[in-house]
């Protein structure tokens, strides 16, 4: 799975490739009256003659069924269309999609490798600040929609495109961060989104009707069987739901989990991984567990290696009803292994650098941060003021934190930090290391001054506490 995940690379259809792409676009429109005179003509052929009349948009390309029909629908609107693959370390065959979207007839395919952007500008904010949206759900999904969000519009402007397209749904969450980030980052920019266009929605009620106009179209996408729920895949976590799961009362089979074992049959014996941390952000991971030892220094190789460590013994797995920003609850299902355990290490380590007071104002800030991530307001104001403040709190929490896996659950075993605020003489009960008993006597009785004035007017009105 490492390896694989390392493999993946960045690509953008050269210009030569670019201008085949074209030429055979181009090709396609052309091809209709031979074709026809062949008594063959695919409708897609037919459909192009007005190929790029509305302007360029820039498609949000996944190479699945969705998307494919939306690409093939733009250019039948006559639009001029430059499909999008982001690379944010799903398991996804980029060569496969690329070749699908230029033989539907895409002007430019562009499979941009995000995975460092994700890691260092999205993810490593998120464990800085413990985020966690609703006390559960560590932001997956959320988190990535920016990420993804900026290199489109990069893209756009590139390609001289005044559109983007992309297939989330009208019920979901991730319309509004794809568009709210796309707004924020170019404000002329126009969406154009088939499930909220009647037009396409009216016409494509299901799936069974995507596919009947795939294969109506000749288009290259190959029929599956339909799973029974819906998954998006990251580098980070990888989310469930819909189908079967919309009614919580359905538990999860077993065999629906691809980044973890069952907890019940993950190894009987616990593995212990080291990491450290630098100003908040892990910068190696250690496996020192007799047998397994390994060291990583590369951050996005640690990373990848702690997913499928942790992913061995169960770790990460949470089952959500959650409550969307668009005004509904939903139910979800994730796996974020290595976000469980930096998490994990990370709370460890601010218990031992942390100010008391600094530490409660990042806690405070950690759930704004959950809440503007999770709502799409990653590039707002207010997300830019957190992200700065967290940064700021982050400055002495380096060093290493050693976390035992076993069974699901990723627990503390040993902390270390050489800034540590942590003092044993202090707080030892055998030695009195510079602390007077006795002050603890004034530190009570004023702080029990509010309380005594509080029982005093309870009493006054015949209220007992």
């Amino acid at each position: 799975m490492l390896a694989r995940a390392l493999a993946r690379t960045s690509r953008v259809v050269p210009s030569a490739m670019a201008t085949a792409v074209r030429a055979a676009s181009s090709s396609a429109v052309a091809a209709p009256a031979a074709a026809a005179a062949a008594g063959a003509v695919p409708s897609w052929a037919r459909n192009l003659s007005g190929q790029g009349a509305k302007g360029k948009v820039v498609l949000l390309y996944s190479g699945g069924l969705d998307t494919s029909c939306i690409l093939l629908w733009l250019l039948e609107q006559g639009y001029d269309v430059h499909a999008y693959v982001a690379n944010l370390g799903q398991e996804e065959d980029f060569e496969a999609a690329r070749e699908k979207a230029t033989k539907i007839g895409a002007a430019g395919v562009h499979i941009e490798d995000l995975r460092e952007d994700f890691l260092t500008n999205y993810i490593y904010p998120s464990i800085q600040c413990n985020a966690m949206y609703e006390n559960l759900y560590l932001l997956g999904t959320s988190i990535a929609r920016p990420c993804i969000s900026k290199r489109a519009v990069e893209i756009a402007k590139r390609e001289g495109c005044d559109f983007v397209s992309h297939g989330a749904t009208g019920k979901g969450n991730d319309q509004v961060r794809f568009e709210l980030s796309m707004y924020a980052l170019a404000p002329h920019l126009k969406m154009i989104v088939p499930w909220r266009d009647p037009s396409f929605f009216e016409r494509f009620q299901g799936r069974s009707d995507l596919l009947a106009y795939a294969a109506d179209n000749g288009l290259p996408v190959v029929q599956t069987k339909a799973k029974p729920y819906s998954m998006d895949e990251n580098m980070f976590h990888i989310s469930y739901e819909a189908g079967v799961l919309e009614d919580p009362a359905n538990a999860p089979s077993d065999d629906m989990f691809r980044l973890t074992t069952n907890p019940e049959d993950a190894p009987d014996t616990p593995e212990y991984i080291a990491v450290t941390f630098d100003q908040g952000i892990p910068v190696k991971v250690e496996n020192i567990a007799e047998g397994h030892e390994r060291t990583i220094d590369n951050q996005l190789e640690a990373f990848l290696y702690l997913n499928e460590v942790a992913g061995r013994h169960g770790v990460g797995r949470v089952d959500v009803v959650e409550n969307r920003f668009v005004g509904m609850k939903s139910r979800g299902i994730y796996e974020t292994p290595a976000g469980e355990v930096l998490r994990t290490a990370h709370i460890g380590l601010e218990g031992l650098t942390l100010d008391r007071e600094v530490f409660k104002l990042r806690d405070m800030y950690s759930a704004k941060f959950a809440e503007y991530c999770y709502n799409g307001f990653w590039f707002s104001p207010e997300m830019d003021f957190v992200l700065k403040a967290v940064k700021e709190s982050q400055k002495n929490v380096s060093g290493r934190v050693v976390v035992k896996l076993f069974k699901g659950r990723a627990s503390i075993h040993t902390r270390e930090s050489p800034v540590s605020l942590y003092d044993k003489n202090i707080v030892s009960m055998d030695v009195a290391g510079g602390y007077n008993p006795a002050d603890a006597e004034g530190f009570i009785r004023i702080n029990s001054l509010r309380l005594k004035a509080h029982a005093a007017r309870e009493k006054s009105l015949g209220r007992t506490l």
